[in-house]
């Protein structure tokens, strides 16, 4: 009885830690949720800086040069999955809706963890690369992107490149998609004010300039929310989690007391049956 009681109690103890640790697991993507939605109007700012920008530049190009487009063979997906575990079927989901864009095109994988599940699932991405631990580097990580995605444009060319990443929304995830390239300027045209700047660029070079800038931004907010979103899937997660190890605790804490409760009685009924000496 005793050693039953030993064992419920390791049990036990063993239920409080693995709670403590999902309690703070909890917590952190919490946090790292809220941060990142507080930095998304930032980065809109800016991309809506651009998007003016572009829009008052626009006059300056000749009407034929106003749909800039990339002229050559191949599609590029870049996507967005987890970088850590934890997250329930949240990478599973994302993959599952990539396979069509997938098929056919050079995918530029971002995340640790969707890297492992895409080689179970024989998804080979032609670049991937870690996602941000921590929001400080999400803007990094969009770097490296724009960074691959131009070399990889100036070796292999590319007629389209989509952006596939996951958004948080009412409590659930959806996995969003958005055509980066070819760039199309006649999205801008609302954005017109005034008269056209003076400027020291030939115009072709300033609208490629403010065009990289703006595919930045864009690429960053894709990487803000895809990190939002796995935090929020994660949390969600330990939300279960924790509900599943509270029913787990209960149970063991009613069999701590009955264990305990039969071995006391053991105890008082030998002492009653003992002869006195």
């Amino acid at each position: 009885m005793t050693e039953q009681l030993a064992a419920v109690g390791r049990r036990l103890e063993s239920v409080r830690q693995l709670e403590a640790v999902v309690t703070a697991m909890r917590a952190i993507a919490a946090s790292r949720a809220r941060q990142s939605r507080k930095t998304l109007p930032g980065i809109r700012a800016f991309a809506a800086v651009i998007a003016g920008a572009i829009g008052r530049a626009l006059p300056l190009l000749p009407a034929q040069d106003g749909d800039a487009r990339i002229s050559q063979h191949s599609r590029v997906l870049i996507l967005f999955t987890a970088e850590q575990g934890f997250a329930g079927a949240f990478t599973d989901r994302i993959l599952e809706a990539a396979t069509p864009l997938a098929a056919g095109a050079a995918v530029f994988l971002v995340g640790s963890r969707g890297a492992t599940i895409a080689e179970q699932r024989r998804l080979s991405p032609l670049w991937r690369t870690a996602m941000a631990p921590h929001i400080d580097g999400v803007s990094l990580v969009a770097s490296r992107i724009s960074e691959a995605l131009s070399a990889h444009i100036a070796t292999e060319g590319s007629d389209r490149v989509d952006l596939m990443f996951p958004v948080w929304s009412a409590g659930a995830m959806q996995v969003k998609t958005h055509c980066l390239l070819p760039f199309d300027y006649r999205r801008f045209t609302g954005a017109l004010r005034g008269q056209p700047p003076l400027t020291t660029l030939p115009p072709r070079t300033l609208l490629g300039r403010l065009s990289e800038e703006y595919v930045f931004a864009e690429i960053c907010e894709a990487a803000m929310l895809a990190f939002a979103a796995e935090n929020e899937a994660r949390a969600a997660a330990m939300v279960s989690a924790k509900s599943n190890i509270e029913r787990v605790r209960a149970a063991l804490e009613v069999l701590e007391h009955q264990v305990r409760q039969e071995e006391i009685t053991a105890e008082v009924t030998e002492l009653c049956r003992a002869e006195p000496r």
